[in-house]
């Protein structure tokens, strides 16, 4: 008896250890192996993540590492928004060009505020909030800008700003939980409301929207600059994905797959906010695939904001998108700006 003990007991490791090895091959031989995507999109979502690049370096060296990413690029538009072309008449029309600008136009049982739509990129669920009324977008953050603090979860600023539906910013100063500190200028009602630690003459790519409801992209612009351009709302984030027609040109997968939000807006006005969930290093969406979906239905303008753990769309006081694990537990990421929609 002792002996059928010991040998179910050895044949139960015997095929642990066979397991083991087969996985360990496995990984190896994806990550060394002949599947040159698997690799690139491995090392190029990790080494644009706030904490995780040193997964990347479990099994590259630096040298490696700096290849991918010099294969893996995007060249930053560096024009701006020309707003003139923008001509606001979002409602209903009697014919449309196709199936996606009938989508976004027709409204949801009598809903002239906003409608969500739901979409599929690759695996991922993502959801398009087209917004008929741009005047209504307006930024918002936390509370207040402090060193130390953690900053507010989508949730509860729009709830604080009493807004239909929300979605996260720009970047901050990451301590692992969120920050109350902003990388970037921030712009609310007509007012410079933070200044970078550089000083009034840093330049950054700004994402703003005018008094007159209208997406305005600056590259290279000072906060001075948007107010004189009439920026109302404003904030510092990227790449723009879109501008004035044209599309970021991106050669290979320079961010890898993530969660992922932008903001844009059509040549009629019509106002979107995108987000798609995923998780990193497995699935969700590139920029490429953001760029696609938001040309799909018609953007003009759009940019890139903070995807990962910072991805929310609440809608109506919920958090209804799934962002990774970790901020799915506590309800949303801690988080300094974001876009909302008044009621």
């Amino acid at each position: 008896m002792n002996n059928k003990v010991k040998k179910k007991g050895i044949y139960k490791t015997t095929i642990l250890f066979i397991i083991l090895d087969i996985i360990v091959f496995g990984c190896f031989f994806m990550m060394y192996g002949p599947f040159d995507y698997v690799r690139n999109l491995y090392v190029t979502t990790a080494m644009k993540t706030m904490e995780h690049k040193y997964l990347a370096k479990v099994f590259y060296s630096d040298e490696t590492i700096e290849k991918i990413m010099n294969s893996n690029y995007f060249i930053a538009i560096e024009e701006d928004a020309n707003i003139d072309d923008v001509v606001i008449d979002t409602s209903e029309k009697d014919s449309y060009k196709d199936k996606y600008e009938e989508e976004l136009f027709t409204r949801e049982n009598g809903n002239d505020l906003y409608k969500v739509i739901d979409i599929e990129v690759g695996n991922s669920k993502g959801y398009l909030i087209a917004i008929y009324d741009p005047t209504k977008v307006e930024l918002i953050h936390t509370k207040q800008f402090n060193v130390g603090t953690y900053g507010e979860r989508v949730v509860t600023m729009c709830d604080r700003y009493n807004d239909a539906v929300c979605i996260n910013g720009g970047g901050f100063v990451d301590n692992g939980y969120g920050s109350d500190i902003p990388i970037g200028y921030v712009i609310k009602d007509n007012e410079i409301i933070w200044t970078p630690e550089q000083g009034n003459n840093y330049r950054d790519n700004i994402i703003g929207m005018t008094n007159d409801g209208k997406l305005k992209l600056m590259a290279n612009a000072t906060g001075q600059e948007a107010l004189d351009a009439d920026v109302k709302d404003g904030m510092v984030f990227g790449p723009f994905l879109i501008v004035n027609g044209k599309e970021l040109e991106i050669v290979g997968d320079p961010w890898g797959k993530s969660p992922r939000v932008a903001i844009a807006q059509r040549k009629d006005g019509l106002m979107m906010f995108l987000v798609i969930d995923g998780r990193n290093y497995i699935d969700g969406a590139s920029l490429r695939d953001v760029v696609e979906v938001l040309k799909r239905y018609g953007a003009y303008n759009a940019a890139n904001l903070d995807g990962g753990q910072s991805s929310s769309l609440v809608v109506n006081g919920e958090l209804i998108n799934n962002p990774p694990a970790e901020a799915k537990r506590t309800n949303g990421r801690y988080v300094v700006t974001g876009w909302g929609l008044k009621r």
